[in-house]
């Protein structure tokens, strides 16, 4: 999750002061100050000017600016609204005050952030997350229709593994429709999240835990369903779909979701082969064997098609030879021809990911079944070596 982040281009601000004609010595005492970079003391005057007139728009203002100087953001804010209710005479100067600190605080936030990612201890990397967000949040506040430090906030809570912390700022990206991403962000942390529950609900039977599930996969399907409308070919939306009907229960919903995605477009590998998916969870084997080959055609690359395509036939072969044996009918041909069809695609995979112990352990299990003991030891030997 980690990655750099790219800095904006930060135009000057300059600070509109009035002339001193006409002014109280408190304003008037305060632009002497600020002038000076006397901050403190400014702020002394203008709290003094407001307390004394509260519809004193110059005065909020000024004080507006000081908070800018000083870095308080929510307060900066707070003054300048409270200046832009009695008149627009500073609205200008406002607005070009909130694009400045907008671009300085991602800034700041964005330099923050890869000092985490290039931290060696954790506890700095924490701390530096930790500042990172604040900075993003600051920037989110001067400018909250702009996505970018929604972007950069949610990866850095993600990087800080504050899950839940991420999913208000996702909720804002996908409100503006304009990522992919965060709709199949927000819609894996939902899934998760119900998830989490079921698992409780399964050992502790709290009903609670269940309903709870439930309504996060509801909203799952809800928020990556509008991804999809919005981003039709987006894979990761339709993949993380997919899994959100299946864990929702809704396999019947998934399946006729899909086939009609397919029966649009079947050129889109990606339908093609999430309905694989969908069909091998069914155990549906024929028609995932015949959807992830079809993905597999459209793009001969597609590792996640040829791969899955290998798993089908070796969970359809398992099936055969254990319904045969219940039937103590065992014809060795009729389930070996089944794994002997995995193996291609198993290599041809491995060839793309030379380096994955699991996959090799896997064709070992494949070339045992098949009785080639030679070939087994051969990618058991390269598992092991993988993992040393």
């Amino acid at each position: 999750m980690k990655k750099a982040l790219i800095f904006i281009s930060i135009l000057g601000m300059a600070l509109g002061i009035t002339a001193f004609q006409c002014a109280s010595a408190e304003l008037t005492g305060a632009k002497l100050y600020i002038n000076q970079k006397q901050y403190e003391k400014a702020k002394e005057a203008l709290q003094k000017e407001i307390a004394k007139n509260p519809n004193s728009d110059e005065g909020w203002y000024l004080l507006g600016y000081i908070y800018g100087e000083e870095g308080n953001i929510p307060e900066m804010l707070n003054a300048f609204d409270k200046s832009l209710s009695i008149s627009d005479k500073f609205k200008s100067q406002i607005e070009e005050s909130k694009k400045y600190y907008w671009a300085t605080s991602f800034n700041k936030g964005v330099n923050l952030f890869n000092k985490a990612s290039n931290a060696a201890a954790q506890d700095t990397m924490q701390m530096f997350f930790e500042q990172a967000a604040e900075q993003f949040n600051n920037s989110i506040l001067c400018e909250p229709d702009s996505s970018v430090g929604y972007i950069n906030l949610v990866y850095t809570y993600l990087n800080m593994n504050k899950i839940d912390d991420a999913i208000e700022p996702l909720e804002k990206l996908t409100a503006m429709g304009s990522s992919a991403e965060s709709f199949a962000m927000l819609g894996q942390i939902y899934t998760e999240k119900g998830n989490t529950l079921f698992d409780s609900y399964n050992e502790t039977k709290n009903e609670q835990d269940s309903v709870k599930a439930y309504e996060y996969f509801d909203k799952a399907i809800a928020v990556l369903e509008k991804g999809r409308d919005l981003f039709p070919d987006d894979n990761e939306i339709l993949l993380r779909l997919s899994n959100a009907y299946i864990s929702a229960n809704k396999l019947d919903v998934a399946l006729d979701a899909f086939k009609k995605g397919v029966e649009k477009d079947p050129g889109n590998k990606f339908y093609q082969y999430n309905l694989a998916v969908l069909l091998l969870n069914s155990n549906d084997f024929e028609g995932a064997e015949e959807h992830f080959k079809k993905a597999v055609e459209i793009d001969p690359n597609y590792t996640n098609a040829i791969y899955n395509l290998a798993v089908t036939y070796i969970r359809w072969g398992a099936q055969i030879r254990e319904e045969m044996e219940e039937k103590g009918e065992v014809d060795e041909a009729k389930f070996k021809e089944k794994f002997q069809a995995a193996i291609p695609y198993l290599e041809k995979y491995l060839e793309e990911n030379p380096n994955e112990a699991t996959i090799w352990e896997l064709l070992g299990k494949v070339y045992a079944n098949l009785g080639n003991e030679e070939k087994s030891a051969e990618a058991f030997n390269k598992a092991d070596q993988l993992r040393q």
